[in-house]
Order: structure tokens, then sequence, then C-alpha cells
């Protein structure tokens, strides 16, 4: 039967704590990637005109949030916190149908929100400067950190609740407020976190939503004079085109980039462990994150017998609607994900051995949807195109080498350094790794995805631009230090010049 679609809604733009429709009057559509035919909804084709509404909204609601006290925004993100937490199953099925990770990934999706809503609320008693002696007699120093002013706020669609949260959070408990520009493949997601944001009391105008293409409201959030700050989170070709144009204003910028991670086996490890570490790293989310493994670095002497392993546990996987629950691999988010990973299954074909899937999924139930089958190419050289390049898709590429030494050699050789894991058994051989791995993440017997919100993430070379999310450190991205002096001598003193012997 074909869904029905006749009750879509056409949804609007959250500015100025209100719902309205973009002075454009387009709209854009949002579809099941599981089921095309599965519409989910009209979106606002926003315009730069849009934009800068949602700005003046921020700069007029700033003047008043950022002198509310930290405590008291702390408490509205706890409150956002719970309302997730109380919503977490409609809003993962909402997830799930939108952009197609497979349920249990969606709830994990939304748990990332709840976490660093509760961590970052935390951090409105925690904003902390420092007190440091003066140099002079009867004369205080301090440092304390303060709100950059409006931070636009730009997200993919992988973690279209995770990744949103991560970002506005510290921004808003830092006294900052908002112009959020989601993914246009995941509006819908972005509609519902923003719902509860309002409903949470964030004062109108803290939080806006514009939604639409990134040429149009994406720029225009960039290029405007009165967003001084940047998050981004998306390939890398955008990212340096979005930093070159923040360059000319002066901005703060943070880019969250591309990812080629790889997973080291060696000799001694525990192949079981380590299969499902490759599985759950490479399949997972369909191998849309960017901490997805791409790479499996193994010793020679474990090639085969892991191979044997991936092979057989890979074809045992099932795909579908990440809404039942006999899926283990949900589709591609969309046609130009389906046609990307297969024009890489072809490159793969040239530089490597074909072990399994590289087909698009064509069973019965799959052909309305964006579906490939898990894929794993053997004999790869570490500097082919599919050992080098970033797929965002399920495939899988595993390089022999001969020792520890020429595994690093070969995880370091690439553009990303975001994530990587070894398994081994020597923990001698564990810790050369956290200390050789050119990495922002480093796992030990473990896969390359699973960040927990308490900690930075990120990455190095290519994958950004040295900021980190989550964690305390995320509040370095929308605060500016200020340091303080207070005299009390009752009479000038000259540091560097008074406090000299003699």
């Amino acid at each position: 039967m074909d869904p029905v679609v006749a009750e879509a809604r056409t949804f609007q733009l959250f500015i100025a704590g209100e719902w309205v429709d973009s002075g454009g009057g387009r709209t854009f559509e949002s579809r099941n990637p599981a089921d095309t035919r599965d519409l989910i909804g009209h979106f606002q084709a926003g315009t730069a005109a849009d934009v800068a509404r949602a700005i003046r909204s921020a700069e007029t609601a700033g003047l008043r949030w950022r002198r509310t006290p930290a405590p008291k925004r702390g408490e509205i993100l706890y409150r956002f916190g719970a309302l997730l937490a109380e919503h977490k199953e409609r809003l993962a099925r909402a997830m799930t149908r939108e952009m197609g990770k497979v349920l249990t990934e969606a709830r994990g999706d939304v748990q990332e929100g709840i976490d660093i809503a509760f961590l970052m609320a935390g951090e409105g008693r925690r904003l902390f400067g420092d007190t440091t002696p003066s140099e002079l007699p009867d004369k205080w120093a301090m440092s304390i950190r303060e709100p950059i002013g409006v931070a636009g706020i730009i997200t993919p669609w992988n973690f279209p609740m995770a990744i949103p949260c991560w970002k506005m959070m510290p921004a808003l408990v830092s006294g900052n407020t908002v112009v959020f520009k989601p993914s246009s493949d995941t509006p819908h997601c972005a509609t519902l976190l923003v719902e509860l944001m309002a409903a949470a009391g964030f004062p109108a105008g803290t939080v806006n939503l514009v939604t639409g293409p990134g040429a149009e409201v994406g720029d225009a959030i960039v290029s405007s004079p009165d967003v001084p700050v940047i998050s981004f989170t998306g390939n890398t070709e955008t990212g340096r085109r979005l930093a070159t144009q923040a360059a000319t204003r002066l901005k703060r910028v943070s880019l969250e980039l591309g990812g080629k991670n790889g997973i080291v086996v060696l000799a001694d490890a525990d192949l079981d462990l380590a299969t499902d570490g490759i599985l759950w790293s490479a399949f997972g989310t369909t191998g849309q994150r960017c901490t997805a493994a791409s790479r499996v670095i193994a010793e020679r002497t474990v090639v085969d017998p892991l191979l044997e392993r991936l092979e057989r546990r890979a074809k045992a996987l099932r795909l579908g609607s990440g809404l039942d629950s006999g899926t283990d691999v949900g589709p591609l988010v969309n046609a130009g994900a389906l046609s990307k990973v297969t024009g890489y299954i072809e490159v793969g074909r040239r530089e490597g051995e074909l072990v399994t899937g590289g087909r698009r999924g064509s069973s019965a139930g799959l052909e309305h949807g964006h579906f490939f089958e898990p894929t794993i190419f053997a004999g790869v050289a570490p500097m082919d195109r599919i050992a080098q390049e970033e797929i965002f898709g399920p495939v899988l590429s595993v390089i022999p080498v001969d020792d520890y030494q020429g595994a690093v050699t070969a995880l370091n050789q690439v553009r990303y350094g975001l994530s990587s894991s070894i398994f081994t058994r020597d923990a001698n051989t564990a810790f050369r790794a956290m200390r050789d791995f050119e990495t922002g993440i480093v796992y030990i017997n473990a896969g390359t995805i699973g960040a927990e919100t308490h900690l930075p993430f990120g990455g190095t070379k290519e994958t950004g631009n040295g900021h980190r999310e989550a964690g305390h450190a995320a509040l370095d991205t929308y605060t500016e230090w200020k340091s303080i002096y207070v005299d009390f001598s009752g009479h000038l003193q000259r540091a560097q010049i008074d406090n000299q012997p003699g």
C-alpha cells in the first residue's frame, strides 16, 4: 500500500518567538529516504531577508539574555534536557523517518542531545575564569568569560538533533543567542527540536530557526557583519569556502569537517572483538558518520581470518527501514549520496578485490529507498583513492601491512585526522598508539564511533580548524576572555616598571 501523503503539513520558520512563513513564499519537501513516496512535510525555503530578520531578533534578545545570570540560563537548559528525555521516543521515530538511521541509533542521537543539555546546564554554575596573584601589592587580577553575540549555527543531517544541541547548548549557556540553519535533508528534526526549546522557556529571539538552501540561508548567515561567531559541521570543501568568506570579517569560526578513519588490527588482537568494532564503525548509520571507519589496517597474518569474519557478518546484515525492528542498516540519506557511493564502487573494483556487497539494495521492500549493501574491499593499498577519499557510505577497505610501524604510517597518511582505533592485547603497543596516531580521538580495543559528550570532540589536519565540540572545551568557541585588574593601593602602580628590584 502506498504511504498516505495528503496530510503532509507545511512548517514554518521560527523568528522572534513566532512561527512565520518565509518572505520568499517558496517551500521545499522532505521525504523518507527509506521510502521516497512518504512525504514528511513542506518547509520554508528561507531567504537572505529572513536571515536578516532572525539576526535582528537575536541581537535584540541578546541584550537581555547576556545579562541573565548564567545559573538561570542553565535552568532553562535543564528544562530543555528534561523535555528531550520526555519526548525521546517520538523524536527518535521522527528522526528515523526523515534521515534513515535505525531506531536504536536515533534514540542514541536524542540521548546525546539530552546529555549535552544537562552537561552545559551545569556549566551555568561553572563558567570558570581564573584568579591569579598580581605582581604588584594591593592589586587584584582575574579573567572571566563573556559571550560573543549572535552565533550562526549550521548543521548536517546525519546527527540532526545531537549536533545542533552540541552547538547551541554551549552557545546559549554562555549568553549568546543563535540563528540556526539545519540541513535541508532534516528540517523536520530541527523544527521538533526548536519547538521543545520554545517550550523550555528560552526567551523570544534567543533561538531562531531559518530553513532553506545553503547558498542563500547559509551564506547570508556567514556574510552578515552582525554574526560574529559561526559553527559549521559538514564537508571539507564547504567548510573551506565558509572559512574564507568569514575571514573577511575576522569572525570566530569553528569547523567540524571530514574524516577517513582507520582501525588498526594487530596480530595479537582479539579478532572477534575487532570484528564487532569494525562492523559497528563501518556500517552503523550506513557509514554516514564523520567518525565512521572506512579503513581497516591489519597485519598480514590476520587479514584472512579477519576477512572471513567480516564477510560472513556483513552478508548477514539486513537492509530496511530503520523503524523495523529487524533492520541492521538503513538507507543512505538521498539520491546524491547513493550516486556517490555507487561511483566509488567502480573505483574500488579497479583498486582492490570486492569481497562482498557493491550493489544497490534491490530486494522486495527496498525499491523505493536509497539502500546500498554493506561493502568490503580487500587488498587495498594505503594511497588508493578508496583508502584516501571520504565516501560517506557503507564501504570498507582492508589494507594489509607488515607490522605496527607500517600500520601507523598507513593510518596517518590521509588528509584527515578525526578518529582512530587499535585492537591489541599489548598494553605497551596501546600506549604507543595513543602517542603515534594523528587523530583527535583514539580508541583502544573499540571502534571509531561512540564519543561521549563530556570529552572534547574534533580532529586534526583537514578535519577542522582546531576548535572542539562537546566537553568544557566547547565553551571556547562561544566566549571571549576578559582580563580585569582592580588596584586598591590608592596610588598609581605601573606594571613591569614599579615591580622591578631596587
